[in-house]
């Protein structure tokens, strides 16, 4: 079955598509929605269901882990546990926006999102759109990239659309993203936070707001 197709602007979010793929995702299926970084593939982060779906839809290892995606700071405490206190400056500096955070899980979150992992990666991104399904679908929505894996990332929802169409339940369209570029993955389970994926934010831009990080070789 083909998937739904909604056009809309960041200025001009249609609420009524909106609520209909939160109500989707909440039923487990699965919703591709723009995020400031590229297309986002979704499915309820809380719903092991919901991962496996996403991983047979993208061809992915289900060991890989899955970037749980929220709207409000708040709801990081929901799915992470032992917080670290530097936490608190990086998101007030770099959240809402290309920053995922690896923390350590809360038993909220089944092992089918973490790929295994007793950690979870945790964004918020600063695409309306994407707050607002997010929101939607009750505040916690898994969002690795919306292409089969081992193509390119995708920027339009006419990407998403060539390589998905027929897997997914619904795109929400709000035309070409910004970045194209993953989000800065920094691990914070270590001392000092570490880089494992390079992206838009920089090791010197996390200098200045929280001294020293690493960088994973």
């Amino acid at each position: 079955m083909r998937a739904e197709v909604v056009s809309m602007t960041a200025d001009n979010l249609d609420m009524e598509a909106i609520r209909r793929g939160g109500d989707i995702l909440k039923q487990g299926g699965l919703v591709a929605f723009p995020t400031e970084t590229v297309y986002g593939l979704g499915g309820d982060a809380l719903n092991p269901q919901a991962s496996m779906k996403i991983y047979a839809a993208k061809g992915r290892p289900s060991d890989n882990p899955l970037i749980v995606h929220i709207a409000d700071y708040e709801d990081l405490k929901a799915v992470a546990v032992n917080i670290p206190a530097k936490t608190d400056a990086l998101a007030a500096h770099f959240w809402p926006g290309p920053l995922t955070m690896i923390f350590e899980k809360s038993e909220v979150v089944p092992y089918g999102t973490t790929g295994g992992l007793d950690t979870v990666a945790v964004r918020m991104p600063s695409d309306p759109v994407a707050a607002a399904v997010i929101r939607a679908a009750g505040g916690f929505v898994s969002a690795p990239s919306a292409n089969t894996s081992g193509r390119p990332s995708p920027t339009t929802a006419q990407h998403v659309s060539e390589d998905l169409d027929g897997k997914i339940d619904m795109i929400l369209d709000s035309g070409s993203v910004d970045i194209g570029l993953e989000s800065t993955i920094l691990d914070m389970t270590v001392e000092p936070p570490m880089i494992l994926r390079p992206g838009a934010i920089t090791a010197d831009m996390f200098e200045e707001v929280i001294g020293p990080v690493s960088v994973d070789e």
